[in-house]
């Protein structure tokens, strides 16, 4: 508790300063006292949730800089959530098109922070067409039901009992530390699936977080493995992972280099979610 409300107070001390005001003027803002606000600095009182609130609002403080507020004193960050598809996105949704475009002939698919799949490439499209029939793989929006579905798990996924456990502990801590009924419905969904084992929070406890999984593919009769890479895309700062819009571009690597992987952006399939 002290280090969070030293690093609050750190906060407190700095955004203060920005912005030109005592800790008596501070206080009189908020209807507090400078004692309290001198205690708050020095770390020997921690905040209530309201209270970085109504000092972010007094210090007229934007999202990310109430993010960093309300990390520093414990609490999970609020960010309202931001439409992809908005006009003032264009510039952000065309230079996604272009790193997606730039990662061929390796599958890649950008995601929001509800794994729904936003874009694709060519490559996504050659690589998954081999797993499933043209008018399924068109229907596909979410990548984490698409993952889920027996078909794709037991068929795609490698050591896939795990990594469903894993992927779903991680959705399991983020509902716990935002309590966001958002979180908790996408928890809920997977959980439903037929392929999720029965004690994947066991399975989950007794393995350290993924950094990748792996997905296989026979290729010429020969099972061929791809590492599952992710790459968030968003604001500089302590809490680019929580800003908004809550971007990832998650691409496939061969586990053998040598493997040509050529043939995947060759597709001629069309889907509603390639734009080039």
């Amino acid at each position: 508790m002290v280090e969070s409300a030293s690093s609050f107070g750190r906060f407190l001390k700095f955004w203060r300063g920005v912005h030109r005001l005592s800790q008596e003027q501070l206080a009189f803002e908020l209807g507090s006292s400078p004692r309290h606000i001198s205690r708050l600095e020095n770390g020997s009182s921690r905040p209530s949730e309201t209270m970085v609130l109504e000092i972010a609002k007094a210090l007229k403080l934007g999202r990310r800089d109430q993010s960093h507020l309300l990390i520093a004193a414990g609490f999970a960050p609020r960010d309202d959530r931001v439409d992809f598809n908005s006009a003032e996105l264009k510039w952000l949704r065309s230079a996604m098109t272009m790193t997606l475009q730039a990662l061929d002939p390796y599958p890649a698919c950008l995601v929001d922070n509800s794994t729904n799949i936003l874009m694709v490439n060519r490559s996504w499209l050659g690589f998954y067409s081999r797993l499933m029939p043209a008018d399924e793989l068109h229907n596909i929006s979410n990548f984490y039901d698409f993952m889920f579905s027996s078909q794709s798990a037991e068929n795609a996924v490698s050591n896939w009992e795990d990594t469903l456990s894993a992927i779903l502990m991680s959705i399991q801590q983020s509902a716990l530390f935002s309590n966001d009924p958002t979180v908790k419905a996408t928890l809920d969904r997977l959980r439903s699936y037929p392929s999720v084992p029965s004690d994947w929070q066991q399975r989950a406890a007794s393995v350290e977080p993924m950094a990748s999984f792996r997905v296989q593919l026979a290729i010429d009769g020969v099972m061929q493995r791809f590492f599952s890479v992710s790459t968030t895309v968003g604001a500089l700062g302590p809490t680019a992972f929580v800003s908004e819009p809550q971007l990832t571009v998650t691409a496939l690597y061969p586990e053998d280099r040598q493997l040509n992987v050529d043939a995947f952006a060759d597709t001629d399939l069309s889907h509603p979610l390639l734009f080039y």
